[in-house]
């Protein structure tokens, strides 16, 4: 596994565990736990609905997902990063990584409640993907100053 998806990987199950406040998490390994939050098959997204009404624990799994990069990104280069998320009740939003007065990270989304990866393998990819995204992008507006 390479620097970047180990640090994400990291920063994602750290923030994941701060949110069992009562410990119901703590018997399951960490791919256990991140498959649990974020990984359905073909079959189980045939059993959510096409529309529908977001639930507000998948907009905590979702922004947790983006708060990992962030802090992976703080980790990596010492600056704060910030996300702001904005979601409608259908499941309509963005979400937005900044730090200073830069873009890092954005991403659309619609049908949020139908959100997750294949694969945990998948979800490792993507947070290597945003991460080395974030930090091309933070290096190259920085030497642009």
């Amino acid at each position: 596994m390479s620097e970047l998806k180990t640090l994400y990987m990291k920063t994602l199950v750290g923030q994941v565990r701060a949110l069992d406040g009562f410990g119901a998490w703590s018997k399951l390994d960490d791919a256990q736990l991140l498959t649990m939050k974020y990984v359905k098959t073909k079959e189980d997204l045939r059993n959510v609905p096409l529309i529908a009404d977001i639930d507000e624990g998948i907009i905590k799994d979702i922004r947790v997902l983006y708060q990992a990069l962030a802090l992976a990104f703080e980790t990596k280069t010492n600056h704060v990063a910030t996300v702001v998320l904005e979601m409608s009740h259908e499941g309509f939003g963005r979400v937005v990584v900044v730090t200073d007065t830069q873009v890092l990270f954005t991403k659309y989304f619609k049908d949020a409640h139908r959100f997750s990866f294949r694969t945990l393998e998948k979800l490792e990819e993507e947070g290597e993907k945003m991460l080395l995204r974030a930090l091309e992008i933070y290096q190259k507006e920085s030497a642009c100053v």
